[in-house]
């Protein structure tokens, strides 16, 4: 699987120090990935595009600015690159918050060549199935919109489990209405049963369909 995805991906390392830098770039390229590096993590910043999948290699502390203070940065700026930590100074507390924050995972130093592979393919894995979960997000979404108002408002009452007699009443509707609702909102869909209709508003808004009151 991670051998067809190579092709598509790019792994990033930021390290201060050139060789440093050179080594992972010889050990991770032997293993067929495209790699960049970057001695200075505001070039990083500047010119890495996030759309292109992938990881990032970075180092914990750099002069200009550390590592922790990029994922913040990368966290403000909306890029999901994981993020796997190296450092000679780590200690507990430091990988915790890393992890906390989003990093995919955290090395201390050395490193072998076969640990800090494990981590890229596993980070990379991890950031292929986030793409597509935003893109079936933004399907399922786009899909929603094409909905009537009252559609959704059906679809919304379905997925919390109730009869159509029932949703009848909470809209003020006739059963029949809400029927002829259902089967068009079903076919654009292409939902056949009320368990496909709950799981794509799980998707759209879990804490809709969870949180509510039969009496409401």
């Amino acid at each position: 699987m991670i051998n067809s995805l190579q092709s598509q991906c790019l792994i990033r390392v930021v390290d201060d120090d050139p060789d440093v830098c050179r080594s992972w770039q010889f050990v991770i390229e032997g293993e067929g990935w495209h790699v960049i590096t970057y001695t200075n993590p505001l070039d990083f910043l500047e010119k890495d595009s996030h759309f292109i999948p992938g990881c990032l290699v970075l180092d914990v502390r750099m002069p200009e600015m550390s590592g922790l203070e990029l994922q913040n940065e990368m966290k403000y700026q909306g890029n999901p690159l994981p993020i796997i930590f190296i450092s000679a100074h780590g200690d507990i507390d430091m990988a915790v918050q890393t992890v906390k924050n989003g990093a995919n995972d955290f090395l201390s130093k050395p490193v072998t060549a076969e640990r800090l592979l494990e981590a890229i393919e596993k980070a990379v894995q991890r950031d292929i199935d986030n793409r597509d979960s935003t893109i079936m997000l933004e399907r399922a979404k786009s899909a929603h919109r094409r909905l009537s108002t009252r559609e959704q408002e059906v679809a919304l009452w379905v997925a919390r489990g109730l009869l159509n007699k029932e949703i009848a009443t909470k809209l003020d509707i006739t059963e029949k209405t809400v029927i002829a609702h259902r089967g068009s909102l079903s076919k654009k869909l292409n939902a056949r049963t009320a368990a496909d209709i709950t799981r794509f508003m799980m998707l759209i808004d879990p804490e809709a369909v969870t949180n509510f009151n039969k009496g409401d």
